[in-house]
């Protein structure tokens, strides 16, 4: 029987159970400073492009290396803390993507493993049904063949 398992790691449910709870205890200490932003609130806002970027990191170098020269208008208490969020935001949304990009992709080959071994699973059902007729095979190979709609109606495997 040829190997069809292209990924052989698998998740324990302990593992499993861990992963969702640190999920939840994610979301639930993120989530209460996090907002969603409506189309209004997007095109309003926007993002700041990479000059301007440079521009607020400019303007935080003045205000910590020369102070007396920043503006008093300015908040500079709040400036900071914007400026360590944003940080701590991008950097831990990269990770997450980072993250969420291998959780796809790992996925995607325990997609193909189940795929593979449900058209093994499809012939095996045709040649049952071939070689043992009235077994049982019948039934689940006319339900299976709903999904193969361009054989044209012949019993030609997939």
């Amino acid at each position: 029987m040829p190997n069809l398992d292209v990924i052989q790691l698998h998740f324990a449910e302990a593992e499993k159970t861990t992963a969702q709870g640190l999920m939840k205890d994610l979301e639930d200490l993120l989530q209460p400073k996090l907002r969603n932003l409506d189309e209004d609130e997007n095109n309003k806002y926007g993002v700041i492009n990479e000059q301007n970027k440079l521009l607020v990191n400019k303007v935080r170098d003045y205000q910590i290396n020369q102070p007396t020269l920043s503006s008093p208008d300015v908040d500079w208490v709040e400036f900071k803390d914007d400026f360590q969020d944003r940080y701590f935001l991008e950097n831990t949304a990269l990770r997450l993507q980072a993250l969420v990009k291998t959780l796809l992709e790992t996925k995607r080959l325990h997609d193909y493993d189940n795929y593979q071994n449900s058209l093994l699973d499809y012939k095996y059902t045709q040649y049952k049904n071939e070689t043992s007729p009235g077994s049982g095979y019948d039934t689940k190979a006319a339900e299976l063949k709903q999904f193969f709609p361009n054989t044209g109606g012949s019993d030609k495997t997939p």
